[in-house]
């Protein structure tokens, strides 16, 4: 591939030049620290001969926000979750997604369809689902599971979903859909777990799964997989970025501190990816520095082992044949990652990698260290991520929010009808809540506060009912609310 052309990378340059680059970029970084911390004008942060000191971020959000957000939502009409979906179905059509594993038809009822995606999204089962909706025999619902719903399918409707928010208005004033933040949230199983021996740093031995979500910073939940609660996150970061069908050009990535390792951050330059993870008690790691870089007195503490140039040149083009095999799909970035880090330390490429993560997540360091805004950027995402997890939290609420199927195919459905049902709740939040800013009058400074996650006027638990005659005509939008106070007045 090199011989007929470019290397799909974001970068092709020799390993010479690349050292060289990346040797200038953190020596710049290394005396722009020091000269601030002296002048005293790093802000929020201290840097002196005691060690380094992190403030916490103070809030920037106005306070005029909250009442502004509940002003907002009470004019959003009450519905039940079996309306939202028909709504959003009938902008989109997202359900001609599924269409038959062998004929590739549509399904006949679609009402049919949506009762078998919203058994997956809340949890509850095609058998209880059969009892509850009135109009679907459990047969009839286990056979459009079979034969229309897969992971394909739960891709692109999402796809659909995505493109047909990114093109509102209030999603740009959340953000212009270069940045996103993952996280992993843990769903218990019922029992105990075969595997109860393993042990997982944040979720101990708990028999479960974690479902991890990639959320652009338009509050778009591009990608999500099922992972086991035992296993490292940090793996599965680029998965979401590189193997997504939804037309986000993503730039800069934000995870915790369970997402970040030295081989994850190697790799993400390759991609064109900025990686900046919030990283817990950053002044007890090592900044890594070029053969004869000098960290001075301030960073000098933090000094730890010189990088291993030679090795990095070396091993160049293992370098760039792992990237460019991840880059065309030949094997996965978790598969890679995970069997590089289990391998021994004398591997010349994983020991490869590792010290191109160190140059990267040392540069990193400094400019974290530097840049409040890449802070606020990292927190702000982050944020977005845990109100999105607390959103599906919210709507996977049967069998006590517990898994009870083992199999992985399965788990990897409730996962994706989750994820596609979170989607659903956010497109539906945001034509609404434009409709009702504009309506109050809120300035664009005030709205972009205001998040599409709410979810108090959604009726989730009840019969589910396919009201189609009480649907909104074509372009319309249901009427908003009028508050209590003012019908009074």
């Amino acid at each position: 591939m090199r011989a007929q052309g470019p290397l799909p990378l974001a970068i092709n340059a020799t390993a010479d030049t690349f050292l060289s680059q990346r040797r200038a970029v953190l020596e710049t970084a290394l005396n722009r620290v020091t000269a601030l911390a002296r002048k005293g004008e790093l802000s929020q942060v201290r840097l002196d001969a005691h060690g380094l000191v992190i403030s916490p971020l103070k809030a920037i959000t106005p306070p005029a926000v909250e009442e502004l957000r509940r002003a907002a939502y009470d004019r959003l009409p009450r519905i039940k979750i079996t309306d939202l979906l028909l709504e959003v179905d009938r902008w989109i059509s997202f359900t001609d997604c599924f269409t038959h594993r062998r004929s590739s038809r549509v399904a006949d009822d679609k009402n049919a369809l949506l009762t078998v995606i919203l058994a997956d999204g809340i949890n509850l089962g095609l058998t209880r689902m059969a009892d509850t909706c009135q109009g679907a025999t459990l047969r009839q619902l286990a056979h459009l599971h079979d034969w229309h719903i897969s992971e394909a399918g739960y891709a692109e409707a999402l796809g659909r979903m995505v493109a047909a928010h990114r093109g509102l208005p209030l999603a740009s004033l959340w953000g212009d859909g270069t940045s996103s933040s993952s996280d992993g949230q843990l769903f218990h199983a019922g029992g105990r777990g075969a595997a109860i021996s393993d042990i997982n740093a944040r979720n101990g031995s708990e028999p479960g799964v974690s479902f991890y979500t990639h959320i652009s910073d338009q509050y778009d939940p591009f990608s999500t997989r099922v992972i086991a609660a035992t296993a490292g996150e940090a793996p599965y970061v680029l998965d979401g970025l590189l193997y997504h069908a939804n037309g986000l050009s993503i730039e800069e990535h934000y995870t915790d501190t369970g997402g970040a390792s030295d081989h994850v951050f190697g790799l993400m330059p390759f991609f064109g990816y900025r990686f900046a993870p919030r990283i817990r008690d950053l002044k007890e790691r090592k900044l890594h520095l070029f053969p004869g870089q000098h960290p001075g007195e301030l960073l000098g503490g933090m000094a730890g082992d010189l990088i291993n140039t030679n090795h990095i040149v070396e091993h160049w083009d293992d370098l760039l044949r792992l990237v460019t095999s991840i880059r065309s799909g030949t094997v996965t970035a978790s598969a890679m990652l995970r069997k590089l880090g289990s391998y021994p330390r004398q591997n010349g490429l994983a020991v490869a990698l590792r010290e191109v993560g160190r140059i990267e997540r040392s540069v990193f360091m400094l400019d974290w260290i530097q840049d409040l805004d890449l802070r606020r950027r990292t927190q702000a995402g982050l944020n977005m991520g845990e109100a999105r997890n607390a959103l599906a939290r919210a709507l996977f609420f049967n069998q006590l929010g517990e898994l009870r199927d083992r199999r992985f195919e399965n788990q990897a459905y409730r996962a994706s009808g989750l994820n596609l049902l979170v989607a659903a709740v956010i497109l539906w939040n945001t034509r609404y809540l434009q409709s009702a800013i504009t309506t109050l009058g809120i300035s664009d400074d005030l709205a972009r506060h205001i998040a599409p996650l709410g979810w108090e006027h959604i009726s989730l638990t009840g019969d589910y009912r396919w009201n189609v005659d009480e649907q909104p005509e074509a372009g319309a939008l249901r009427p908003l609310r009028v508050p209590a106070s003012l019908l009074v007045a």
